[in-house]
């Protein structure tokens, strides 16, 4: 089985915990995702299922689109409503005004100091294990960009936002930055993922929902159809001697594609066979090659 799911992810389960939930819903081995989301979030978080786990490389820089909330005159040690408060607590008096001077702080290209509790590694050692054991976290600011930030309906302590930012951006650091710069400490109280790359919420499906495609056996309402997979790469159909070629290995010449340097290679409409990286002129080498034997699905129980 190959193919992109996109999961509604439930609050509370890390994004690891619906992978390996996937892997035994599909009794499938090569599940991965294409970037995580804390376990307090919510929202898409894509899969990628069988040899189609090789697509990974092209998401890395994937840009992300987020809603929440933030709320303001508390901070926290991780950043979110799941760490411990930091400090006491303030009494805070916005105004929907201050608002927007507040947010264009934060758009465009920042530096961007992660979270303690985060992934990042320190010589080898994931930032928040060192934050678990109280040890110091000697992180670096990173190069980010906040495409799109938007401060929105404002309730006494708590706003709601909308981000679009680049990958690598930790928009629980936006929310406690926002709190340092106003002086009364901030944190991320919600966070929902509307969208990466190209899949949207829309396209997702709960864990709930899958069992229940697992059940019927209707796979095609869930997996993302291949054609729409990475738009920016144009889509030829092969040919019964460019698929010979293609499954060797071997490059092949596709004329109506002289203009692109990737592209997607079809066995029909579906089956997604190989992405080529064109050489010269018109020839093609199919860098990637996906199997196109699907493996069947044993039901879990």
């Amino acid at each position: 089985m190959n193919g992109v799911l996109i999961i509604d992810k439930p609050g509370g389960m890390t994004s690891h915990d619906v992978v390996n939930r996937v892997r035994r819903m599909l009794n499938q081995k090569s599940v991965g995702h294409l970037g995580t989301l804390d376990p307090m979030a919510t929202g898409v978080l894509a899969l990628v299922v069988g040899n189609l786990t090789r697509l990974a490389q092209f998401y890395t820089a994937a840009e992300k689109i987020y809603e929440g909330q933030i709320r303001f005159g508390t901070a926290t040690d991780t950043y979110d409503a799941d760490g411990d408060q930091v400090g006491e607590a303030q009494e805070v008096q916005l105004l929907q005004e201050q608002l927007e001077g507040l947010a264009a702080k934060f758009r465009g290209t920042i530096q961007q100091l992660p979270p303690p509790f985060s992934a990042k590694k320190i010589k080898g050692v994931p930032a928040y294990k060192l934050a678990r054991k109280q040890k110091e976290v000697p992180l670096k600011a990173v190069e980010v960009q906040v495409k799109e930030l938007e401060l929105l309906n404002l309730q006494h302590d708590t706003v709601s936002f909308r981000a679009r930012v680049s990958s690598g951006t930790y928009v629980r650091s936006i929310a406690h930055d926002m709190g340092l710069l106003l002086g009364c400490g901030a944190h991320l109280a919600s966070l929902r993922r509307m969208a990466v790359a190209e899949f949207m919420l829309a396209d997702a499906v709960t864990l709930e929902g899958l069992a229940e495609v697992i059940e019927s056996e209707s796979f095609e309402d869930v997996f993302i159809h291949p054609r729409k997979l990475l738009p920016q790469f144009p889509s030829v159909t092969a040919n019964e001697e460019h698929l010979g070629f293609i499954r060797s290995g071997r490059a092949v010449n596709l004329p109506e594609m002289s203009r692109a340097r990737l592209v997607k290679v079809f066995e029909g409409q579906r089956d997604l066979i190989a992405i080529a990286t064109r050489v010269a002129g018109t020839l093609f080498h199919p860098g990637i090659v996906f199997a196109t034997s699907p493996e069947p699905v044993a039901r879990s129980h």
